[in-house]
């Protein structure tokens, strides 16, 4: 059974698409953490992380510091923490979050019930950022 993140790849679910290639994507949390939380998933179906090719795992990790500049640029936090956990769903995703303490990396402060406004602000602010910076697999979707 397709998990819930190749359903979105496949677009059988909506998302807040950030960023396609040919090995992943990156799309908006439904439940940040903080503002312009994202995911970085790669479009195997691979459960454990360390189950990834090498190229892969390094493919994910280059992604995912282009997003958390944009975030940097962005949103201007202290730090962007970069999370590889796994339990929610058994299809690898780093999660990139924009943080000013170590507090915000908690999933019992995600926010169950985001402003959908400000998650499509966001979305834009970060596509124009990643744009800005020359990149060529924003989303268009």
């Amino acid at each position: 059974m397709a998990s819930i993140f190749s359903k979105i790849i496949d677009g059988q679910i909506p998302s807040r698409m950030l960023w396609e290639d040919d090995m992943c994507v990156s799309f908006l949390d439904v439940r940040p953490l903080s503002a312009g939380h994202a995911l970085v998933v790669p479009r195997q179906e691979t459960d454990l992380w360390t189950d990834l090719g090498a190229p892969t795992a390094a493919h994910l990790t280059e992604v995912a510091h282009a997003i958390g500049r944009a975030q940097m640029a962005v949103f201007s936090p202290a730090r962007v923490g970069l999370m590889i956990a796994g339990f929610e769903v058994p299809h690898t995703h780093l999660h990139v979050v924009p943080m000013n303490s170590m507090a915000q990396l908690d999933f019992t402060n995600a926010d169950p019930n985001p402003d959908q406004g400000e998650l499509d602000d966001h979305l834009a602010l970060l596509r124009s950022a990643l744009d800005e910076a020359g990149h060529s697999s924003v989303s268009s979707r």
